[in-house]
């Protein structure tokens, strides 16, 4: 499959829009015909004057419209050297025949290209616009065809900066369009990386426990031995489907079956297990972010804390809900991890807080907050 490189494209709509610029030198039609029929005097001079002019033209305008890579002090003297010769091949032979204050149309029409800035290409198309009749003027062109060159140096002037304009949009646009797909990736990479430490940081603590059981009762007791590694076997079953539903973004992780899973662990760890509940049942941004914080919570406990008991209180009331695990183990206060700032982040999302410290009396609590209790519920 052809992968399309933007810049190559819009080079490529550049350059057809450089070839559509060569329209506009019907307009330079007079001048060429009055050089060819010999009634401009000296004849040389205006011929490679005016090559020059609609050459030098055209790479002006190419350079923005189709991303050449021009520094821009060379983009400022190249304008300013149009500039020069516009208004001189105007300023020698607007006296004559072949409508040379034309020229100064495409002067303005060069700088509403290249000028960045909409202010100065506006202050540069007035100043083509106002050159018109005063070259006119010293000339003695007639009044009429002056004062139409100096309308229609002012429309294409207009229009011009409106086009480059758009243009200018148009290319933030797609900036941000660009910025804002390299962001959703950003964050689902992130996302997909913390699911995964929440999922298996829990599930292959449980799993070392559980093998730990089934090893110290290898040749005691055989049958209970069978048993754990039985249930080693299932852990790592759900595991395995609980990442293949994170890779696919669609998992139930519901606090009831996480508190399930938690009674299992700490009690297979030798921890008694004290469940409190009380006040309504949780909402369902509740339910899932505290199954996410009760996972990490009870795989700290097995991991640091070399605690004897462990108490899980859950309260939902109608200024929101909060839960709490506390242990009696080593205690202190632990850095914020991968673990913790991920849960920080789940309970941001949910206009939460997360609070982790020393417990009164020793050991550590951990105690997260949602405020605001969702519409939806479900059972408890």
């Amino acid at each position: 499959m052809a992968v399309t490189d933007p810049d190559a494209a819009r080079r490529r709509r550049g350059i057809a829009l450089v070839a559509a610029h060569t329209l506009w030198f019907w307009l330079l039609v007079p001048p060429a015909a009055a050089i060819a029929g010999g009634r401009v005097r000296p004849a040389a001079p205006a011929a490679v004057g005016l090559v020059a002019f609609a050459l030098l033209y055209l790479a002006l305008v190419a350079v923005p419209v189709a991303s050449l890579p021009v520094p821009p002090t060379v983009r400022r003297l190249g304008l300013a050297l149009f500039a020069l010769l516009g208004a001189g091949l105007a300023g020698a032979y607007a006296g004559g025949p072949g409508g040379w204050l034309i020229l100064l149309m495409y002067v303005a029409a060069a700088g509403a290209v290249t000028v960045a800035r909409p202010a100065r290409g506006a202050a540069w198309v007035g100043g083509a616009v106002a050159a018109v009749p005063v070259i006119g003027a010293a000339r003695g062109a007639p009044v009429a065809d002056t004062a139409q060159t100096a309308l229609i140096t002012m429309l294409a002037g207009a229009m011009t900066l409106a086009f480059a304009r758009m243009a200018q949009l148009v290319d933030e646009l797609r900036r941000t369009q660009r910025e804002l797909a390299r962001s959703a990736v950003r964050q689902e990479r992130l996302r997909f990386a913390r699911d995964l430490h929440d999922l298996l940081g829990h599930t292959l603590s449980l799993v070392v426990v559980k093998a730990e059981v089934a090893r110290r009762l290898a040749r005691t007791d055989p049958d209970r031995a069978a048993t754990e590694a039985a249930d080693i076997e299932r852990i790592g079953r759900t595991a395995l489907a609980e990442v293949r539903e994170a890779v696919t973004g669609y998992r139930d992780h519901s606090f009831g079956r996480e508190l399930a899973n938690a009674r299992v662990a700490l009690a297979d760890a030798g921890i008694a297990v004290t469940v409190r509940r009380s006040g309504d049942p949780l909402g369902v941004a509740a339910d899932d972010v505290f199954g996410w914080v009760l996972r990490e919570a009870v795989t700290n406990v097995l991991r640091h804390s070399r605690a004897s008991r462990c108490e899980i209180a859950l309260h939902t009331g109608r200024d929101g809900s909060v839960l709490t695990v506390r242990d009696d183990g080593v205690g202190g206060r632990p850095g914020f991890g991968n673990g913790l700032r991920g849960l920080a982040e789940r309970l941001g999302r949910a206009r939460g807080t997360l609070d982790v410290g020393p417990a009164p009396g020793g050991g550590l609590l951990l105690t997260a907050r949602i405020d605001r209790r969702p519409a939806a519920a479900v059972p408890a």
